[in-house]
Order: C-alpha cells, then sequence, then structure tokens
C-alpha cells in the first residue's frame, strides 16, 4: 500500500492524508475482531480483510479475539511504540521475606534491569472514532512465550521482528491519526488474554 499523497502534499512536506485506506482496513480489523462472519477462500494468507477472526492462522484456531497488525510510515519503517510491560510483569507478586540487610538497616544494591525492550510494533486495535483515528493497544511480542527485545543497539530489527511467535497485552494504548501511515501488514489472529488471573 502506498501513501495517496497529492503532488502538492509531496512537495510541502505533508504526511497525512484524510482519504488513506488504512483507516479503512483499521475499521475493517476492527468489525471482524467483534464478529464472526462465514469464511472465504482466498490467496494472499495475511490479507488484513479476510473474515472471520481466525482466518489468518493456519491452522485454523477455535479461540481468537485478536488481529495483530502492524504500521508502516511513509519512509517504510516500522510505526513503534513504548510500552510499560505485559499483563504477566504487572501482576502482584508475594512480598519476599525481609532479608538480613533489610533487618540490619543496610540497603541494598540496585535490583539488575529487565534484558527485554520496552518497545514493539505490534498492535490491537480498541476503538476507531472520529474520520480517521484509532486507539491502538500495544503488544508485547514474544518468543516461545517470554518476552522478546526487538531491538538491537536502541533500533527496530527486522531479522528479530522474524522470530516473534507469540503477544501478549500491555497496559499501554495510544491514539493514532491513521490517516498518517502508508502501510498495514496483519501478522496474525491471535487470542489475547486481557485478565490478570493465573
Amino acid at each position: 500500500m502506498g501513501c495517496e499523497r497529492t503532488e502538492f502534499e509531496r512537495d510541502n512536506g505533508s504526511r497525512c492524508n484524510k482519504s488513506n485506506c488504512i483507516c479503512e482496513v483499521v475499521r475493517f480489523i476492527k468489525r471482524v475482531q467483534s464478529t464472526s462472519p462465514e469464511v472465504d477462500c482466498v490467496e494472499c494468507d495475511t490479507d488484513c480483510f479476510m473474515a472471520p477472526l481466525g482466518s489468518l492462522t493456519l491452522p485454523a484456531r477455535g479461540r481468537v479475539n485478536t488481529r495483530v497488525f502492524s504500521l508502516l510510515t511513509d519512509d517504510g519503517d516500522y510505526f513503534k511504540a513504548v510500552f510499560r510491560g505485559g499483563k504477566r510483569n504487572h501482576r502482584p507478586r508475594p512480598q519476599p521475606r525481609a532479608t538480613e540487610d533489610e533487618v540490619s538497616g543496610r540497603r541494598p544494591g540496585p535490583s539488575p534491569a529487565p534484558s527485554t525492550s520496552c518497545v514493539s510494533v505490534f498492535f490491537r486495535v480498541q476503538k476507531v472514532f472520529d474520520s480517521c483515528c484509532a486507539t491502538l493497544q500495544v503488544l508485547q511480542p514474544l518468543k516461545d512465550g517470554r518476552p522478546f527485545d526487538i531491538t538491537n543497539n536502541g533500533k527496530i530489527c527486522v531479522e528479530k521482528i522474524c522470530q516473534v511467535n507469540g503477544f501478549e497485552a500491555t497496559d499501554t494504548c495510544l491514539t493514532v491519526d491513521l490517516s498518517c501511515f502508508c502501510g498495514i501488514q496483519c501478522i496474525d489472529d491471535v487470542f489475547i488474554d486481557f485478565c490478570d488471573e493465573d
């Protein structure tokens, strides 16, 4: 999908277009996440317009509630967002017993930094509103069920994106103007557990 900017907009640096097809694709994803129409045969197995939800999965899974997608900027780069952590990272943990340092009043050293990045290029549409705006939930990339860093030296690494094989809900949503994107790629239909229960 290319940007549908006029020659005037290209020459004057305008990056947004109010008649962008990305809006319609995201509206469709929202509809398909909310309904279950009949299955149609299509040749492209990651076509965002495939219905019902679950059609992007081979073999088809019985329980899906999310069509995961990525957005592309007019430079062809992935649109990325920072998130606060996956749902698993925010569950209350039992408080450990007091350590000898705590009992004696000494302060323990800093805890080690987490080994995963807080950046993602994967999203779930929450709602579409106005002419072309949407609230997107950021999804944490997983590899083999564990949080996975898709960056290399602070930049998105395409080779690492190719290793992602799962997604998890985060507590982070953002509102975007969909007319400012030039491409959308649907990745997978999955079940995202939004509950914090074990």
